[in-house]
């Protein structure tokens, strides 16, 4: 790939490459809420709902935000029936048409269709119907547009990396 293909791809990777690594200490900070979540039930008798919704987020949150991070790790879901046997060139012209015709429709809907939910969820400030909630629904509904923005650029970095393989150009190093 040549020099300034591989700028673009860098930077339209680095969004994946940083919330890949902050994304993968959500894991522990979930089993360690939940942990508490458990000793303060059952040896307190005690209940935690914002360690309980905090829980909820942290799931949420990583689901969300890693979309894009499974992506650019090439681990999402593929039925590959057909792909595992095509040739680099044939599977460069499979990623690039399915971001193209796929990925990016999806996102652009699901970003449109957001913003009206998200944003009524900002005006009113929307907080947890349970008392003594997260007050922040509003931030986790944020989540839905921001995630089509990433898996977006995501799968334009990918697109940039398949036409990068259609033209012929030879890999460096």
């Amino acid at each position: 790939m040549p020099a300034g293909a591989r700028s673009i791809v860098t930077l339209l990777d680095a969004p994946s490459r940083w919330l890949s690594a902050w994304l993968s200490w959500l894991p522990l900070a979930m089993a360690g809420l939940t942990v508490y979540v458990v000793i303060l039930r059952y040896g307190f008798g005690k209940g935690a709902i914002t360690a309980q919704e905090g829980v909820i987020y942290l799931h949420s949150t990583l689901f969300m935000l890693g979309a894009s991070c499974t992506l650019f790790a090439d681990e999402h879901v593929r039925v590959d029936v057909f792909y595992r046997s095509f040739s680099p060139r044939q599977k460069a012209w499979v990623n690039a048409l399915g971001h193209v015709l796929f990925t990016l429709p999806l996102c652009a809907v699901i970003a449109a269709s957001s913003m009206g939910y998200v944003g009524e969820s900002w005006i009113i400030q929307e907080s947890s119907p349970e008392p003594g909630g997260i007050p922040a629904v509003f931030l986790l509904k944020t989540l839905i547009p921001v995630t089509a923005a990433l898996l977006a650029i995501q799968a334009l970095a990918e697109i940039c990396r398949a036409l990068s393989q259609l033209v012929g150009e030879p890999e460096d190093g």
